[in-house]
């Protein structure tokens, strides 16, 4: 199932900002769960339900995305409509949902992916798992890490940053910094000045304020919350491309060479992925983009893609 862009709309950052910000859609009905977590947080689930003994296919979002991200209501719009249940997972302090601890997320996060598949797999005895962006990375993790154990009968991870440190210093540099990095940086600074306030001392404020890039943020925030010390520690040991030989659950590798997050040079070809990795690098689609068709463009590329691969995969399975 090849992805061609319309004729329209051209080059990475183009298929990546449309998408998002001028293409339509609507959200499904979502009925939202909050979950206490081990250490005391808490985290909102929004479910799609669908049909007694249908799979489930959860999604793992991108850095500050949500249930209302374009990507997460086309996927569930489609598990909606073939009745099968869906779940967008929120991390910490995502999805309207406050963070009181200073622990957060990250792209290496396998044991908050680990520990919500394990709470899913007590109702679903067939779960697929998508990860997007961030997501993507943190679900690559866990299944690196878990091997054959890992829980999802089937997995893909969309427009994932692979290589971290391409990826990070990518979006530190010219008009990845003008038009994204300044975008995150309006949503994770705040949310990191209000857990400084509430735990006074955590890192230097003033530095935050001064924060600009990613590798500014990750050396003061990121990094030495998470136990990596430094920037290039946290990037080095949570990107998954080194880990993709671990993999054993059918997984899809799905990243557009046009990506402005990540460059093509630092995509990994089939000897670097074990057998169960299937590696889909289309020409187009940006980050997270893949939008069809005439102007002003459709989003269900994505979706379809993904549950071609995910549904052979849960056939004749039952939750």
């Amino acid at each position: 199932m090849n992805y061609q862009p319309p004729r329209w709309l051209r080059g990475g950052h183009a298929q990546t900002i449309w998408p998002a910000l001028a293409v339509r859609q609507d959200a499904p009905s979502y009925r939202r769960e909050l979950w206490d977590t081990p250490d005391g947080a808490s985290i909102a689930l929004d479910f799609v339900d669908g049909q007694p003994g249908a799979p489930l296919v959860v999604l793992f979002h991108g850095l500050e995305g949500s249930s209302a991200s374009h990507y997460a209501k086309a996927l569930m719009q489609a598990l909606a409509t073939r009745g099968w249940h869906g779940a967008v997972s929120h991390f910490r302090g995502c999805g309207g949902v406050d963070n009181p601890l200073p622990r957060a997320y990250h792209a290496g996060d396998a044991a908050e992916v680990r520990w919500i598949l394990q709470r899913l797999s007590s109702r679903y005895a067939a779960i697929a798992a998508v990860g997007v962006s961030l997501g993507g990375s943190m679900l690559l993790n866990y299944l690196a890490d878990d091997g054959e154990a890992a829980l999802p009968l089937a997995a893909a991870a969309v427009s994932a940053p692979l290589d971290l440190v391409a990826a990070s210093t990518r979006l530190d540099r010219g008009l990845g910094k003008l038009l994204y990095t300044r975008m995150f940086m309006d949503t994770l600074k705040p949310k990191a000045m209000a857990s400084l306030q509430r735990h006074p001392g955590l890192f230097d404020g003033a530095r935050l304020s001064r924060a600009r890039t990613f590798i500014e943020f990750d050396d003061l925030v990121t990094a030495p919350i998470h136990g990596f010390g430094t920037a290039l520690n946290y990037w080095t040991q949570a990107s998954s491309k080194p880990k993709l030989a671990r993999i054993a659950r059918p997984t899809l590798v799905l990243n557009a060479r046009n990506d402005p997050f990540l460059p093509e040079s630092s995509l990994p070809d089939a000897s670097q992925v074990s057998a169960a990795v299937t590696l889909d690098f289309p020409d187009d689609g940006g980050h997270v983009g893949f939008a069809t068709g005439p102007f002003p463009g459709r989003i269900d590329w994505l979706p379809q893609r993904l549950l071609e691969f995910i549904a052979p995969h849960l056939r004749g399975k039952k939750t």
